[in-house]
């Protein structure tokens, strides 16, 4: 999803011509029957998409891959309201590494038994935008626990790049950090699996920063990827961390790549993309593999790609669907999501066609990585505060003990105590689109720049990645308190605070490229304020013209006086698509990281701090 930072090997490292993209690692799995379900079968509601692509003649050859996308360095399982999948009318609590490998391990077991190998997959995110554990080691232990629980190759996604594209690289290949060093006193020997970039373009070779395609053979049928990010990357992390590439259009990419996997003999082909869409409600009946009143940028992706893609594992949304959507030729490709953080894995199988090497048929099921304890009746136990209770039975002993590693070097920062609130502060976004939590995060930058002369603070919705519990947590804190784990969970990116001055007319035009159609803007995103700064805006104005009654502090907003306005960096970088943030002068740039300015606000004098008025921002039809 949207918004930056805190944060080794590559197979084909810089191409000389597009032909050696095919010099390739290539592995050589056994044939296999599609597997049995990794639990009892499950009800006709979550019936699989399947897609036949008429009878193969001459033998076929069966296999399955399994996959996942946005994982975020969800090591530890999701808590609050994210802890459960939501599908059928039934909530599921869900996700953990120790259950993701569990489950890997069941899935492959089954296909073991069949005689046959299963390749894993990802698209994209499987790091930034992460928890402390991961985070405070450069997202190091999530690289490791992927090679461990066998991942074998996916693409990038946006969070990729959070700590720009050097440190992708080093990340793929290895080698410590050139800051911190390798700070769990452990060499870092990189990802084993691949990352694949198709269209991340150095800037001055040309070509993909990182393999663009990747081959594995299946009972002697090569099966091709190609893997890739979303074209918008650019707008949703820091531009300062990839100046130095450039990302191309989905289906050019993806077909041009799979035009020359197909002369190389190539004909069943998977696109690995983090892109995709949604159904029509976040908990679709019927559930996890549904794809009920589908919507969004994958659809039209598929509608121009070659029907060699029989398959296109997705991502970025961070929802749940298994779907089969028309490609250029009229014929489907089936499209796939397993959500979020390690709480669904996509089950596919399929059927290769052995003497034309092409599809035969594809089907897709998504399964809950469920971490609970079941209570006999069709639920779920849970504690005396209500909360859910995870099951130790299902743990895989070789991925908590890298996890452990990591937990028990992370706690002492991770349970300091930083501040105080008096309630829960969400991020639930009112008609207008601000949000308490917004609120708080605003005037605790506005608060921290104060000594730069802020008079405005403005916070990008997309960077505020959870909500604040007042309830105590497994950390030992009192109600109330805050610790500095959870605080980052809110603000995980490390960002740069930056104070700039702006005219006032400057200042609106900001706000008007909040909205679809201003200066280039495709996607409505409404920035947070800090106390003081007033408007409203309405829907059906014209793009450029929907802001009105802007003051400060009851003034109305002078366009030829000037205001001091701090942001994050990636705002002020141009992030999100706010290019006029760009424009400001006398940059100053403040001590410590976004985090440490919510930190400072949690624990200083407003502090319990309460949830944001929510009232700042007013909207008309």
């Amino acid at each position: 999803m949207d918004s930056p930072r805190f944060r080794g090997r590559s197979v084909l490292r810089h191409l000389a011509a597009p032909a050696l993209a095919l010099a390739v690692v290539i592995t050589l799995p056994a044939a296999r029957t599609p597997s049995t379900p990794a639990t009892d079968a499950p009800p006709a509601e979550f019936t699989p998409v399947s897609v036949s692509y008429g009878q193969p003649h001459g033998g076929s050859v069966q296999g399955q891959f399994l996959s996942y996308n946005d994982f975020h360095g969800a090591i530890d399982p999701p808590s609050g309201s994210g802890a459960v999948v939501n599908a059928s009318g039934t909530s599921t609590p869900a996700g953990g590494v120790e259950y993701l490998a569990t489950y890997l391990k069941k899935l492959r077991a089954e296909a073991k038994a069949a005689g046959a190998t299963t390749l894993t997959v990802g698209a994209g995110d499987l790091i930034g935008a992460t928890p402390l554990v991961s985070a405070a080691f450069h997202d190091e232990p999530t690289i490791e626990l992927m090679n461990q629980v066998g991942l074998q190759i996916s693409s990038v996604g946006n969070h990729e790049f959070d700590e720009g594209v050097t440190e992708l690289l080093r990340i793929q290949r290895g080698g410590c950090h050139p800051t911190d060093g390798c700070q769990d006193g452990d060499p870092y020997r990189g990802a084993k699996f691949t990352y694949l970039a198709a269209n991340t373009i150095d800037k001055k070779t040309g070509l993909p920063i990182l393999p663009p395609v990747d081959i594995k053979i299946v009972n002697g049928v090569p099966v091709g990827f190609v893997g890739m990010t979303l074209e918008g990357t650019p707008s949703i992390v820091n531009p300062a961390g990839i100046a130095s590439v450039r990302f191309t259009d989905e289906v050019e990419t993806a077909n041009k790549w799979g035009n020359l996997l197909k002369l190389f003999g190539v004909k069943a082909q998977v696109l690995l993309l983090h892109e995709g869409g949604q159904q029509g409600t976040a908990t679709p009946t019927p559930g996890v593999s549904a794809c009920h009143n589908f919507s969004g940028p994958v659809v039209d992706i598929v509608k121009g790609l070659n029907p060699e893609f029989g398959l296109v594992v997705s991502g970025h949304t961070h929802r749940f669907y298994t779907c089969s959507l028309p490609n250029r030729s009229g014929a489907d490709t089936v499209v796939t999501s397993a959500g979020n953080n390690g709480q669904i894995i996509t089950d596919v199988d399929y059927t290769l066609n052995q003497r034309t090497g092409r599809w035969a048929g594809i089907s897709a099921r998504n399964v809950i990585v469920e971490n609970g304890v079941p209570d006999g009746s069709g639920g779920w136990q849970r504690d005396a505060a209500g909360v859910y209770l995870k099951n130790p039975d299902t743990v895989d002993p070789d991925a908590k003990r890298i996890a452990d590693k990591y937990r028990t070097a992370v706690a002492p920062i991770a349970n300091r105590v930083v501040g105080a609130i008096t309630a829960d502060i969400t991020r639930t976004a009112t008609a207008a689109g601000e949000s308490p939590l917004g609120d708080v995060i605003a005037d605790g930058q506005l608060a921290y720049t104060s000594g730069a002369g802020a008079q405005i603070a403005l916070m990008n919705p997309g960077g505020i990645r959870a909500d604040f519990d007042a309830e105590a947590s497994a950390g030992g804190e009192a109600n109330g308190q805050v610790t500095y784990g959870e605080a980052f969970t809110v603000q995980p990116f490390n960002n740069l605070v930056v104070t700039q001055t702006f005219t006032g007319a400057q200042l609106r035009d900001v706000l008007e490229q909040q909205f679809v159609g201003h200066k280039g803007q495709t996607t409505q995103r409404i920035l947070q304020v800090s106390a003081g700064l007033t408007y409203t805006w309405s829907a059906s104005a014209a793009a450029g013209s929907k802001v009105t009654n802007l003051a400060l502090n009851g003034t109305p907003i002078d366009p030829a006086a000037t205001y001091r306005v701090t942001t994050n960096d990636f705002l002020a970088n141009g992030g999100d698509g706010f290019s006029t943030l760009t424009a400001g002068t006398d940059r100053v740039t403040a001590p410590g990281f976004d985090v440490d300015a919510l930190i400072a606000y949690l624990g200083g004098p407003a502090s319990p701090v309460a949830p944001g008025p929510a009232n700042r921002i007013s909207t008309t039809a």
